[in-house]
Formats: C-alpha cells, sequence, structure tokens
C-alpha cells in the first residue's frame, strides 16, 4: 500500500512525522513517499500544488496530510480546496468522542461556501454558495451509512433563511426515510449551542460545507481544543487524512504543537483501509500516554511534540509487540 504523506507547512513538519512513524510501527509493509505542497513551495515556485503534485497524490492508495498556510493572497489558490475538487473528496468526516458522547460530524466537501466560484469587482468581492441536487445527495446516502451502523441522523441547516438549504434539508430527509435511518433536522445555530450544551443527544450530524467546518470547530471544546480532532476527506476512488487545526505559523518549531490530531487520522486512515484493530490500537496508546501525565501544553502538560510522540511511538511499539 502506497501512502503519500504532504507534511505542508507550519507545525504540519512537526506532527505529521509523528502520525508516519504511527503508521510504520503498525503496518511495516506500508510504503510512504513525500509530495511537498503548500505556501513554502508557492513562495519558491510560484505556485502551491501543481500538475505533477496532483499526479502523486492521485496514484497514492491513501495520503496522510499536515496543515497548510493560506495567505490572504489573491494569486493563492486554496490547496485543500484544489485537492479536495480534483479527487473529489466529497465527504468530511469528523469524529469527536469523549465521555457520554460520540459524535460524527459529516459535511459535504466540495461546494457550498468552498465551491472555489469567486470574484472581485470594483465595490464588492463575490463567492457563489454551490448546493446541487447531486452533492447533497451523495453526502446525504454517505451520512446515512455511517447512521445506519449507530443510532440517529440529524441535519443541520439554515432552511428558514437560505433556500439553498431548503434543497439540502429536503434531500437529506429523503434519503433518509428510504434508508431507514432516524433523522431530525435542527437550524445550525441552535445546534451548535445545544452540541456543547448537550453533546450526548446527538450521534451523526450531516450538514453543508462551511456549517460543516464551523460546527466541527466549536466541536473541539468539548474534548480539550483543535490539537485533539482527525479528519477524513472521503471520495470514490481517493482518500485523504488530515489533522482539523491549521498550520499554526506562530507556534510553528517551538516544539510545542500537539501530535494527536495527527495521529488519530492516521488512525481513521487505518480503519478505512480495513485496519479496525491498528486505529483501536493508536487509541489505546494515546490514552496510556495520557493516563501517564504526558500532555503536552494545550492540554495542561509540560511534554514537547518530540517527547510526546517518542513516548506515544514507544506505547504503540509495545502492543504491537504483543
Amino acid at each position: 500500500m502506497k501512502i503519500a504523506v504532504v507534511e505542508g507547512d507550519g507545525i504540519g513538519r512537526e506532527v505529521v512525522p509523528v502520525a508516519r512513524q504511527a503508521l510504520e510501527v503498525l503496518r511495516p509493509e506500508m510504503s510512504f513517499f513525500p509530495v511537498d505542497v503548500g505556501y513554502a513551495v508557492w513562495e519558491a515556485t510560484g505556485s502551491a500544488c501543481d500538475d505533477e503534485a496532483m499526479r502523486d497524490l492521485a496514484s497514492a492508495d491513501a495520503i496522510l496530510f499536515g496543515a497548510i498556510t493560506t495567505p490572504p493572497d489573491p494569486d493563492y489558490r486554496s490547496v485543500l480546496l484544489q485537492i479536495r475538487h480534483q479527487l473529489d473528496l466529497y465527504a468530511n468526516v469528523r469524529p469527536v468522542k469523549g465521555p457520554g458522547f460520540d459524535i460524527v460530524v459529516v459535511r459535504e466537501n466540495t461546494e457550498g461556501l468552498y465551491s472555489g466560484i469567486e470574484w472581485t469587482e470594483a465595490d464588492r468581492a463575490c463567492t457563489v454558495r454551490v448546493v446541487s441536487r447531486r452533492g447533497s445527495r451523495r453526502i446525504a446516502r454517505y451520512a446515512c451509512g455511517l447512521a445506519r451502523g449507530r443510532s440517529q441522523l440529524t441535519v443541520g441547516n439554515k432552511a428558514n433563511v437560505l433556500k439553498s438549504d431548503v434543497l439540502f434539508r429536503n434531500i437529506c430527509l429523503e434519503e433518509a426515510a428510504r434508508a431507514g435511518v432516524p433523522c431530525s433536522t435542527q437550524y445550525i445555530d441552535a445546534l451548535a449551542l445545544d452540541l456543547l450544551m448537550q453533546p450526548s443527544r446527538y450521534d451523526v450530524i450531516v450538514t453543508t460545507n462551511i456549517f460543516g467546518d464551523i460546527l466541527s470547530d466549536i466541536a473541539a471544546y468539548l474534548v480539550g481544543g483543535l490539537g485533539m480532532l482527525p479528519s477524513a476527506n472521503i471520495g470514490r476512488r481517493h482518500a485523504l487524512f488530515e489533522p482539523v487545526h491549521g498550520s499554526a505559523p506562530d507556534i510553528a518549531g517551538r516544539d510545542i504543537a500537539n501530535p494527536v490530531a495527527a495521529v488519530r487520522s492516521a488512525a481513521l486512515l487505518l480503519a478505512h483501509t480495513g485496519d479496525a484493530a491498528g486505529a483501536l490500537a493508536i487509541e489505546h496508546a494515546i490514552e496510556a500516554v495520557f493516563s501517564r501525565g504526558i500532555k503536552t501544553r494545550d492540554l495542561g502538560g509540560t511534554a514537547g511534540t518530540r517527547a510526546f510522540g517518542e513516548a506515544l511511538i514507544g506505547e504503540l511499539s509495545r502492543l504491537a509487540r504483543r
């Protein structure tokens, strides 16, 4: 199995190597190859993700992705949006699990306000929010597939204001009824508040692109912050796994970044490729390291990125030898 490794920018270059080591311990037969994309590449070459890089990514069985800096420059094209569109990674999946709750936020990943259809005029800038029947139906079916093996589906929307969300909500309800999945709808602003107040009420949540992006970031509060949450970007032929957090250039190179989100993204990669035992081993190793009081600064600990990574890989190695 060939895994493309994109360290990216900022703290991606610190946390992704830990995630790769975890995969190497659990799946020594995997082969890894680097793909260099991102802001640093754009500064050096004028292209953040060129055609050769896209061909390399498309050739992989899975992609382990770090974080990319996106500057406020009109000439810079978001690398993640480019990859999601070109590889048609239409389903973004972000699990949030803690004491008493087990939530999965599923968001449509190629349309909405991240459609990439934008332009600037003399007195305004415009972005087209695209919500298509095809895009809505396939993400609804994906979410229903997850919910069928769990308990219920919630459709996050703003159908009281946005006609495009009426379409999205109705299609999700149709697909849930067809799949026999218990389903309810909730306005996204009320959902964001209630998710924090009563997380145990929720199971699988499906919503549009930017709403899902914001909602899953909000949910990170429940588990200690963005340094804890992984995500998967899934398409019919390709899959990319990345931490929810960004490149955090303000702390890059200081050995204080939390690698847990990146390592959990590696666990999602394993689960996606059929290795549920390997994914579970990663979770057990993380909990074992936490139980020994080894935590990074964002979690109230004192361990640096390297020290936490070494403890985690040591624990994984012990689990792998059993």
